[in-house]
């Protein structure tokens, strides 16, 4: 059974940092790339939950990554083979970045590569982590 747990979540300030942390279970991790979106609640939201904004993805060698729209250069992906487990640094936080934090798995085609932020490309998601920023 593949298992996918988020971590590291939090309240913080405007400005702050962040270290999430995503460990996978139940498949050989170093196979397939990874992702991390977000939800804000209430984004055209149904009673199945509003769409995902990919956040960051990173190829099974970490040799790729790449980060949604405006994102690059304050979030940091990477993994740790190792230790099954996907990291995402977040720093100079802002009340905008509020939002439950998702790790996946990609699916399909290609498994082991980073080509898109597309939800539908990725499968085994996790409960999530909230962050929330304050002013």
């Amino acid at each position: 059974q593949v298992q996918v747990v988020e971590s590291g979540g939090g309240l913080v300030q405007a400005g702050d940092s962040l270290r999430l942390s995503c460990t996978v279970s139940g498949l050989p991790f170093d196979d397939y790339a990874m992702a991390w979106f977000r939800r804000v609640p209430g984004e055209g939201e149904t009673s199945e939950g509003g769409p995902r904004e990919g956040v960051a993805c990173i190829s099974t060698s970490g040799g790729t990554t790449r980060y949604g729209n405006s994102l690059q250069g304050r979030f940091i992906i990477s993994r740790d083979n190792s230790k099954d487990t996907v990291f995402l640094q977040m720093s100079l936080l802002q009340p905008d970045d509020t939002a439950t934090y998702y790790c996946a798995i990609k699916s399909g085609y290609n498994p082991d590569r980073c080509l898109s932020l597309n939800e539908n490309t990725y499968n085994f998601w996790g409960q999530g982590t909230q962050v929330t920023v304050s002013s």
